[in-house]
């Protein structure tokens, strides 16, 4: 199948497992340990229907989204997604890109293949860095500033991996950057081979083993980039004074990614930050951890009138997305969907996706009878009583229009 076939998300989830090695895709897809959460990240959307209204004019409808003076063209962004250019070449670029086209902002993780200044002249458009921040302080000042000479717009601090997660599929495929190669992946390699031509041996004719471009560790007065083990450098050591440190040195926007309850929400706020993301980090960290549906509303009504709310971890349709718009988002990003484009076409894959989100979310605007992304409430929706969803339908049926 081709990109440009592709009549949803999931068709080009299919396209990327044909395309990629195993190392890639189940680096792609996977989560941690038995991948509850990874499930429950879908199986939640299942019991929130919708409640729609007719005979209303529909003919007008808009689902711009203006943020902080900025109007973009859909109510969603593309969330940082570390090592993308195993998925297609300078996916970093393409990426940014494809997001600038659509008018859509982008956040580039700190574990990109591709410098950040490269990303910022090369792709332009509202970009937003992820960081990564060790509690080497002097390291961290080092990236942050970077980012700022470079001009992105955001910082965005995630928070969520003191230690890394138990994704034991990394070890089964003895993934790790700079890839390594032993027999089994040359194997691996040589049974996609447009993937190794296109992707892999054009990445290491330009610019040598893909390795993590923005993230460089002090070790004995000596800037060196680092390993996946270097990365997660006394990270564990971090706490909320940080946040406070990091705000005092980043005179933009500042966003939490990673927050999973009202309280840390409330201390988001409290230490200066203007935003959040609400996310278990697609399911990759702590198995077990509730879906950011689950926990939104909460968060929505504690926190929605003094910090911006972004949200993301599986969403893969424009229903996912009103979903949580109508719960108390502000926007939500997209990971793994225009991963699934990058590796089916390259940038233009990545705006199949993004069109494929974009239709959908009109089409459903049109039918539930609403004209804003801004009008979008609860009272748009409607609540199973399954275990499944938790406490949230009964938060949710107190909750108000945004």
């Amino acid at each position: 199948m081709n990109y440009r076939e592709a009549y949803n998300i999931e068709d080009l989830r299919r396209i990327a497992a044909d395309r990629l090695p195993r190392i890639a895709y189940d680096f792609l897809e996977r989560g941690a340990e038995e991948e509850v959460t990874l499930a429950g990240n879908r199986a939640v959307f299942e019991h929130i229907r919708f409640q729609p209204r007719t005979l209303v004019d529909v003919s007008k409808r808009s689902q711009k989204k203006t943020l902080w003076g900025k109007t973009f063209d859909a109510p969603f962004g593309v969330a940082p997604t570390g090592a993308s250019g195993m998925y297609c070449f300078d996916a970093d670029v393409k990426i940014a890109r494809a997001a600038r086209r659509a008018n859509l902002p982008c956040v580039l993780s700190t574990a990109s293949f591709v410098p950040m200044e490269r990303v910022i002249q090369e792709a332009g458009g509202t970009l937003w860095f992820q960081l990564y921040m060790s509690k080497d302080l002097e390291t961290a000042e080092r990236l942050v500033r970077r980012a700022l000479a470079a001009g992105f717009e955001a910082l965005v601090l995630t928070t969520d991996i003191p230690v890394a997660g138990n994704r034991e599929f990394n070890r089964r495929n003895q993934f790790e950057i700079p890839l390594r190669l032993g027999p089994r992946q040359i194997l691996d390699g040589l049974l996609h081979p447009r993937w190794l031509t296109s992707v892999f041996l054009r990445t290491l004719l330009t610019s040598g083993i893909p390795r993590f471009q923005n993230l460089d560790v002090n070790v004995g007065g000596r800037i060196v980039s680092t390993t996946l083990t270097g990365f997660r450098q006394r990270r564990e050591e971090l706490n909320w004074e940080d946040l406070a440190w990091l705000r005092k040195l980043w005179p933009k926007k500042l966003l939490v990614k990673g927050v999973l309850t009202v309280e840390d929400a409330q201390l988001a706020a409290r230490y200066g930050a203007d935003g959040i993301f609400v996310s278990n980090h697609g399911g990759r960290q702590l198995d077990g951890a509730p879906s950011p549906i689950e926990i939104l509303p909460q968060i929505a009504d504690a926190v929605g009138d003094r910090l911006a709310i972004m949200v993301d971890s599986g969403f893969r349709r424009g229903t996912d997305i009103v979903k949580a718009l109508a719960l108390g988002a502000d926007m939500v990003f997209v990971g793994r969907a225009t991963l699934y484009g990058a590796s089916a076409g390259g940038e233009e894959g990545v705006l199949r996706a993004v069109d494929l989100l974009k239709s959908e979310i009109d089409r459903v605007m049109a039918l539930l009878g609403c004209t804003t992304v801004d009008a979008l409430g609860s009272q748009y929706l409607r609540f199973d009583s399954s275990e499944a969803v938790g406490q949230t339908p009964s938060l949710v049926s107190q909750r108000q229009a945004i």
